[in-house]
């Protein structure tokens, strides 16, 4: 778990795209007090595989269902 800040100095991200990422619940994280700690696996993960949840939900969408 890591502060934006150091978050977007590890990865090479500006600041405010981590916060972006953030707060449209694209990775993991918690809150302490005012500061929102990151949780880098989540974060590396979504930096190495993009947002998979999208993608996902697009073809679901696109199936027939049984009645």
């Amino acid at each position: 778990m890591k502060t934006i800040n150091v978050a977007a100095q590890m990865t090479g991200l500006a600041k405010y795209q981590v916060r972006k990422l953030v707060l449209n619940n694209k990775i993991k994280y918690v809150t302490s007090g005012k500061k929102f700690l990151v949780n880098m696996n989540s974060l590396i993960n979504y930096l190495n595989e993009g947002d998979v949840s999208t993608t996902e939900r697009s073809d679901e969408n696109d199936r027939i269902k049984k009645l």
